[in-house]
């Protein structure tokens, strides 16, 4: 019950967002029967459609049909943000442009006043109708002149925005670099070097060469460990196996791991991590595995739980030597509170997207402790990357993607 009531409640808002951009993209700037009204008309309809059918098109097409829907109807969302923002600034300047002064009022004013040869001045005839006539035609075209600047200024915006952020996504993340002191960390460890691999979101619109290209830049940093922590795929392993096929070129010292996000869940999780497994990246499933220098440990997703595959500190990082430096491996920045209570040094996670649109950070801020970059809890550091993919519009605005490599800093040294 509660669902559909959501669910009715958002197509309701989904409604009037695009009433709205009709109004003041289609009906507000054109006659009623001319070709950019009946167009214009035709894809506020159309364009919402393909958005919902991108947004269920997982569950109910396979993914080369899905393809067709995600890649217009993902971007358009993306827009429509942008869009409304746009437009609602420029509700804000509508009025400000409207009250310029007319410049029939002021060809009135001028006019100059004719004389009587006896020096009388002459009765000028009445005009009143005209001007009001004049006055009514100018306000019109004015009100249309101010509505087609306002739309095309909030058009142009944001496809922009949206652009340049798809720009962004598909050139792939950039490296990004943050050095971690650890108490517990020995003097031989300083200066060690985890790339830290975060929502890749392989699916209809991000594929193998999105992968290529992540492969490439975190073996170009030359790292000690690779960390994969999470929502690496959208999709089942015969639909997406090809695409993430490159992770088996990963390369580090002490090799690559992979934990669970709540995305593999939607997607089937145990054949996902049978599938790293076979690529040579080695899955932590509350597991720990005892490095020369620390403890690296790996935690399933909280959204495993309602599969009996939560996260199990105890079995992570129950009977661990508490004197060595302990890194955790943990898709949801929100567990870190059970890190603390269990002694982790470090917490390397993603999730967030860094709110991948802006300002959907303001929303992540109140789900997540940390959204995105390095903070401290108790004796636990947090660190959030932003991610290398994009989920749903393949667009990143005020959240740059990123591979972050973490440097650890001894103490000691």
């Amino acid at each position: 019950m509660v669902i559909a009531v959501v669910g009715i409640a958002a197509l309701g808002l989904l409604g009037a967002a695009h009433w709205y951009v009709w109004r003041r993209l289609v009906r507000d700037v054109s006659t009623p029967r001319s070709r950019y009204r009946r167009a214009g008309t035709v894809l506020v309809v159309l364009l919402p459609v393909l958005s919902l059918l991108a947004l269920v098109g997982g569950r109910a097409f396979p993914l080369a049909v899905e393809r067709w829907f995600a890649w217009p109807g993902y971007l358009w969302l993306a827009v429509l943000l942008y869009l409304l923002l746009a437009l609602l600034a420029g509700e804000v300047l509508r009025p400000l442009l409207l009250r310029l002064p007319r410049r029939a009022a002021h060809d009135r004013e001028d006019r100059p006043v004719a004389e009587e040869p006896s020096g009388e001045v002459a009765a000028e005839p009445s005009d009143e109708p005209a001007v009001e006539a004049v006055a009514v035609a100018d306000s019109a075209s004015r009100r249309l002149f101010v509505s087609r600047v306002v739309a095309g200024a909030a058009a142009g915006v944001a496809v922009g925005v949206v652009g340049n952020g798809a720009y962004g996504v598909l050139r792939g993340p950039q490296v990004k670099q943050v050095t971690v002191p650890l108490a517990k960390l020995p003097r031989a460890a300083h200066g060690y070097r985890i790339a830290v691999v975060s929502d890749i979101h392989l699916g209809p619109i991000l594929g193998r060469a999105h992968t290529r290209r992540i492969v490439d830049t975190v073996n170009a940093t030359q790292p000690d460990l690779i960390a994969v922590v999470g929502d690496l795929v959208d999709g089942t392993v015969p639909e997406l196996g090809p695409a993430a096929r490159p992770l088996a070129d990963l390369r580090a010292k002490d090799g690559a791991y992979f934990v669970t996000g709540n995305h593999e869940y939607f997607s089937g999780a145990a054949p996902w991590v049978d599938f790293v497994r076979e690529l040579g990246v080695h899955p932590l499933e509350n597991a720990r595995v005892e490095l020369p220098w620390f403890d690296l440990a790996g935690i399933n997703d909280l959204a495993g739980t309602a599969q009996g595959q939560g996260p199990d500190y105890e079995r992570a990082l129950g009977d661990r030597d508490r004197g060595r430096a302990a890194v955790l491996m943990a898709h949801q920045p929100v567990t870190v509170h059970d890190s603390v209570r269990h002694g982790v040094d470090l917490q390397l996670s993603g999730h967030t997207h860094g709110g991948q649109l802006w300002p959907g950070n303001y929303l992540a801020e109140l789900a997540n402790p940390t959204v995105a970059g390095l903070e401290r809890y108790g004796d636990t550091q947090l660190y959030v990357t932003r991610g290398a993919g994009a989920w749903g519009p393949p667009v990143r605005v005020g959240a740059p993607s990123d591979i972050t490599v973490v440097t650890l800093a001894s103490l000691q040294a």
